[in-house]
């Protein structure tokens, strides 16, 4: 039992690395760019002319299809095509490849059936900074619409401009929260997002990356890995197998170790992240330098402890325990509201769950041994 729950952060990595979380829409759906669906009798909806429109598929795993070509010398015309889920569907044209920045088409049908589009300004990643009505796109007047066929929801636009940005954003957003309404017509977070690169001319596209991708991904499993998997474990190790000395303050010594050094890698992965970006997450940071200190003086603690038979023993005991347990919980906690903010996706949130919920199973029962033997 301790041998698994000592391999667990690993084990959980690799198991849930090939998990895939991504909502898929059930209704059938019928239109494909291989199908060559005709868009000409849907053209007493759409006020353009679609017989010579390019097609891309977008966004596969969501089923977006994006139609589009050149009406004249500054004029696009663009027809999306997304699964109706009952949420808004989202179309950005990004100076960066990031969302933040970005001028968007929304359109939405409501549960009524009533439909509306409507454009934003994407200034930053909380509802309050997407600004609906504003933004750099110019949209011919009279040619936007949104309509629901054969379970599909068709978005179409003229836009005013010599050529589009090629870097493109598409979101999708939650069924179960409400569709945006009037007076602010305010955007709730959306389920899932993908950006690409689009050549118009070739008809070619390929996903990219937001800004400093990387660097957040390494930021949140550094400190995951460290903080919230590894410090927990060894931990458990220095209560649960104490019977197994001095294997025990081996084992507790090298994890905890490599645990902090992983940790300190994280945090400064999030300064400069933070550095980078000028993200607002002033609580998070706080938490993090908070938890980093902290494990300073653990390491300080373990470089200056008294013998066992030292009378301060017991009060370093005491003060190293406790340390320790706040360590791990302020963890846990920043680890999930840093998931919050960066909302990467639930599979994050899915991965630390399930550890916490396997070494909370193993623990108790390690717990009910010990307390049987006492």
């Amino acid at each position: 039992m301790m041998r698994l729950l000592i391999y667990l952060p690993f084990l959980v990595i690799l198991a849930c690395n090939h998990l895939s979380l991504h909502m898929i829409h059930a209704q059938t759906t019928q239109d494909s760019c291989s199908s060559n669906t005709n868009l000409a009798n849907l053209n007493g909806r759409i006020s353009f002319d679609t017989s010579s429109i390019n097609c891309f598929p977008v966004w596969t795993s969501e089923n977006f299809i994006l139609r589009y070509s050149q009406a004249g010398p500054s004029l696009w015309n663009f027809v999306l095509s997304t699964p109706n889920t009952n949420s808004y569907i989202g179309m950005g044209f990004s100076p960066n490849g990031g969302m933040v920045g970005s001028s968007a088409i929304v359109g939405w049908v409501a549960r009524d059936g009533t439909t509306n589009m409507k454009r934003y300004f994407l200034g930053g990643q909380t509802p309050s900074q997407v600004l609906e009505g504003q933004g750099d796109l110019q949209i011919l007047g009279n040619t936007s619409s949104i309509f629901v066929d054969s379970s599909r929801i068709y978005m179409s636009f003229q836009l005013v401009i010599d050529q589009p940005r090629q870097q493109l954003v598409y979101s999708v957003g939650d069924s179960n929260n409400p569709s945006p309404s009037a007076p602010s017509y305010r955007l709730i977070q959306h389920r899932n997002q993908i950006a690409i690169r689009l050549n118009y001319a070739a008809g070619q596209g390929s996903q990219t990356k937001a800004p400093y991708s990387n660097l957040k991904r390494a930021h949140g499993i550094l400190n995951m890995m460290a903080w919230g998997m590894l410090i927990p474990v060894g931990a458990a190790v220095a209560r649960y197998l104490k019977h197994l000395d001095p294997l025990w303050f081996y084992l507790h010594s090298g994890i905890q170790s490599l645990g902090f050094v992983l940790g300190l890698a994280g945090v400064i992965a999030g300064i400069v992240l933070d550095d980078r970006i000028d993200a607002k997450v002033g609580k998070h940071k706080a938490l993090g330098i908070t938890i980093l200190v902290l494990g300073c003086l653990q390491v300080l603690a373990g470089l200056v402890r008294p013998s066992v038979d030292a009378k301060p023993r017991k009060y370093w005991n005491l003060y190293h325990h406790l340390a320790g347990t706040l360590i791990i919980l302020l963890a846990i906690a920043n680890i999930f509201y840093g998931i919050h903010l960066a909302k990467p996706g639930r599979s994050w949130n899915a991965i630390f769950g399930l550890f916490l919920a396997i070494y909370f199973i193993i623990t108790m029962i390690l717990e009910f041994k010990m307390l049987r033997k006492k």
